[in-house]
């Protein structure tokens, strides 16, 4: 049930909303295109089975890491951070 002015089901349309878009995202930045044989941050070779596992591919598993971990650091979103500072 929702209350003031939003109507039922308003929360989960949200919640649903902010799902897609992450989706959309993630599928926005996955690699296409044919895959390089080498990795192009630190020229490794990257092996024939990622080649072929993720067509498209441009790192190494290695620099893949470190890319992920940086983005990850980076995010502007904190879901917990967000919920305690309503609660105040």
């Amino acid at each position: 049930m929702a209350g003031g002015w939003s109507k039922d089901g308003a929360v989960q349309e949200q919640i649903d909303s902010t799902v897609e878009d992450a989706l959309e995202r993630a599928r926005a930045s996955l690699p296409q295109g044919e895959s390089l044989t080498h990795c192009e941050e630190c020229d490794e070779p990257i092996p024939e089975a990622r080649r072929q596992a993720l067509p498209g591919v441009r790192l190494c598993v290695r620099c893949q890491s470190e890319r992920d971990r940086e983005q990850t650091d980076n995010s502007l979103f904190n879901r917990r951070g967000s919920k305690d500072s309503q609660l105040r």
